[in-house]
């Protein structure tokens, strides 16, 4: 029985511990809205953005945080449009079509590396190409392209942008109240830095 109590109370000290650690306008900020009823994670990148880059394909933040999180937690990415000029409407309207297909973990490298390194993905066509390597139809996207469904996720994008007054990616917001402060983390290792990453947002799940 006491080694049972011990270890309990070392489950608890460790929980503090780490708790201790975060504090608003450190590794988090608190905005002025209420939380959503729902846990949930929302992320904001861009595929012509470096660091949205090395946050997915390199440090791979994202996969690391959804692999942490508590079941039943709504994990969703949106595509801003304010990077890229012309094109980036174009392939927030992609994105859109990937989440409506459910292909977004086909899509995104092949995105990014077209983007980023090859510079081979430039206009709408391009776009096309990407999911037709990803196993997606012409005609299916052709079809998702112009659908009701992707029209409302582009709105859908745009407007948790606008209500959240996004001004830079990578970001993420839990629960709808509380974004990631990306540079108050520790960064003195990769490592170190993506398991922070996810212990704040598993922090700010349990916050009201």
């Amino acid at each position: 029985m006491k080694k049972i109590w011990f270890a309990l109370m070392g489950l608890a000290l460790a929980f503090s511990v780490s708790a201790a650690q975060f504090t608003e306008g450190q590794q988090y900020i608190q905005l002025d809205k209420p939380a959503t009823g729902e846990p949930q994670v929302l992320e904001f990148f861009s595929f012509y953005c470096p660091h949205c880059y090395e946050f997915e394909q390199n440090f791979h933040v994202s996969s690391t945080v959804k692999q942490s999180l508590p079941a039943g937690t709504k994990v969703t990415k949106y595509h801003v449009d304010f990077l890229g000029g012309d094109m980036g409407k174009q392939v927030t309207q992609a994105w859109a079509v990937a989440m409506a297909l459910g292909v977004e973990d086909k899509v995104s490298p092949l995105l990014f590396d077209g983007i980023q390194k090859t510079q081979t993905v430039q206009t709408p066509a391009d776009l096309r190409n990407v999911f037709i390597q990803a196993g997606v139809s012409g005609e299916e996207y052709d079809g998702a392209w112009n659908s009701f469904v992707v029209k409302s996720l582009v709105v859908q994008q745009e407007k948790a942008a606008s209500d959240l007054q996004l001004r830079g990616v990578p970001a993420m917001f839990v629960n709808g109240k509380y974004m990631v402060k990306n540079d108050g983390l520790d960064m003195s290792s990769q490592d170190v830095y993506v398991k922070q990453f996810a212990d704040v947002v598993k922090f700010l799940l349990t916050q009201n």
